[in-house]
């Protein structure tokens, strides 16, 4: 499964809105960081990175998530994730990134740890 980024820039609220889907893995974590980071180049604001159709991230992805997290902080912004998956939240919390990041509303949902 390929993967898709939808960036949505909402000028009133000087906000990113970007919709991940799909697949962040080896193959396609390059090509996440790049564009995540080109937006901040673009206009510097908050990301709010909607996460409900994510349907899989390995480490790499998530080492991708953590140099958009560098890069949005050095601008003195904050990344936000929502709609965590629970298979997805459940690798944020055996690495402890659940600490680092800001996940928002729907994070919880149905999170269940086995």
């Amino acid at each position: 499964m390929d993967f898709s980024i939808e960036p949505h820039l909402d000028e009133s609220n000087n906000c990113w809105k970007v919709i991940l889907s799909g697949e962040i893995d080896i193959f396609s974590s390059a090509d996440v960081k790049t564009q995540l980071t080109q937006l901040m180049e673009e206009k510097a604001a908050d990301m709010r990175v909607d996460c409900k159709q994510l349907e899989y991230i390995d480490s790499t992805g998530l080492g991708a998530l953590v140099g958009v997290l560098k890069n949005v902080k050095g601008h003195g912004k904050t990344l936000y994730l929502s709609s965590v998956k629970p298979n997805i939240l459940k690798l944020f919390r055996i690495t402890n990134l659940d600490k680092v990041f800001v996940l928002e509303e729907g994070a919880e949902d149905g999170a269940n740890d086995e």
